[in-house]
């Protein structure tokens, strides 16, 4: 059973999805290794992911590994319909759309949840707080979950924080071999070509105002100033506002940047970043985008009350005309830019990504019985397993400890 746009979209999403594979030489490894092992023989994985054509890839893989698979889309605009088409012919339930409703957004998550996974796959969350929410007799179905995103480890920190987490969760975000490459270089490239496919503007010159200075966030303020933009970044941590600074980049409060920029991304994964009295004070023509997971990150109620007219003005370009006349243009009604807008991350980072997800799920397999509800580190074997595989498949070689060398490494003994 599946619930898509159009499965005459088929053959154009396969060909997506070919694409993919030809740049996914780590994913496509594990995928003939899980053919011939079935390490995920007898499990029901489901999935709340964007539906691009890497998830394809991912997604195959672990059909391949025996797993049935169901998935559903993470959120309502990154949702690739012909991808969502060719997955349906390769046996994968799938209940997404792009553009759909938040109530048929939470109906398709539910059908996903309605296959009863014995494993979760989230990015952002939504699978996990629904079971704990409204479908808490699914528990005792699952052996563990994964997450995805920054937005999503932070939910399920604060879940077991309170002593509600009740199933594993491994935070594949926070694997080295995922978030220096997927959240720096991914984030970085594919939302400054969300702001250009979506604007066709010219970025050099223009003060681009990022905030957030975690690892997306300097990914994007890495990429904007390639492109011969003035950086500003906005940071609440002093930490990060210090890396910053010693990055070459300007620091200030929002309440100030808010007055001399150009283009805004959020890429801090809070509410409220950009609110009444930062629009008040910008500039006409002030261009507004969320690389955040969420939409939450741009007051979008504050927004309305001060507009006095809207339209769109093109495709993901929303005109607002303030009552002092001003005109803000936000890009993507708020939502990820990078999927919505463009196409997400390219392909050879997710590579790495998913094949931590892919991995993680047959360790999770083996080890489930034997792990309690929390927050797990992704196994130091298979972030450096990943690593290593990526480095092979690019034939990048890299030297190895000699005998002397590790044994001084480990001992305390020997000194100056």
């Amino acid at each position: 059973m599946s619930k898509i746009k159009d499965s005459k979209l088929a053959p154009q999403g396969k060909l997506k999805i070919e694409w993919a594979e030809s740049h996914m030489p780590v994913l496509m490894q594990i995928k003939k290794k899980f053919a011939k092992t079935k390490p995920l023989k007898n499990l029901r994985i489901g999935c709340c992911l964007h539906v691009t054509k890497e998830t394809g890839v991912l997604v195959k893989t672990l059909k391949t590994g025996g797993a049935a698979i169901s998935l559903c889309g993470s959120n309502p605009l990154s949702t690739q319909d012909d991808v969502a088409a060719a997955l349906t012919k390769e046996g994968i339930s799938v209940f997404a759309w792009r553009g759909l409703s938040n109530k048929d957004y939470y109906w398709c998550l539910n059908q996903v949840l309605d296959t009863k996974p014995n494993i979760t796959m989230d990015d952002g969350g939504d699978l996990v707080s629904t079971i704990h929410s409204k479908r808490e007799e699914l528990v005792k179905n699952i052996i563990g979950g994964t997450e995805e995103t920054t937005t999503g480890v932070i939910r399920f920190r604060a879940m077991e924080k309170d002593g509600v987490l009740r199933y594993p969760v491994v935070a594949v975000n926070d694997a080295r071999a995922k978030y220096l490459f997927d959240n720096r270089y991914g984030t970085g490239q594919s939302t400054i070509d969300g702001i250009l496919r979506a604007t066709s503007i010219l970025l050099a010159g223009k003060n681009f105002i990022t905030a957030g200075y975690g690892w997306c966030g300097r990914g994007i303020a890495m990429r904007a100033r390639g492109m011969g933009a003035n950086v500003i970044i906005c940071e609440t941590n002093p930490l990060r506002a210090l890396e910053a600074i010693m990055d070459g980049f300007r620091v200030m409060p929002m309440k100030e940047a808010a007055k001399i920029g150009d283009i805004f991304v959020t890429a801090t994964g809070d509410k409220n970043v950009l609110r009444k009295e930062h629009f008040l004070v910008m500039k006409s023509g002030a261009i507004l985008a969320n690389a955040g997971h969420f939409n939450v990150e741009i007051n979008l109620t504050d927004l309305e009350k001060l507009t006095k007219n809207k339209k769109i003005i093109r495709e993901n370009v929303g005109e607002y005309e303030l009552k002092n006349s001003k005109k803000i243009f936000l890009l993507a009604q708020g939502r990820l830019v990078n999927l919505a807008a463009a196409e997400g991350h390219p392909s050879e980072v997710m590579d790495m990504s998913f094949s931590i997800q892919a991995l993680v799920a047959e360790w999770l397999k083996k080890a489930g019985k034997n792990l309690i509800p929390k927050v797990y580190k992704v196994p130091e074997e298979i972030d450096k397993k990943v690593a290593r595989l990526k480095l092979k498949a690019i034939r990048v070689e890299i030297d190895k400890l000699t005998k002397e060398q590790k044994k001084y490494l480990e001992s305390w003994q020997e000194g100056t």
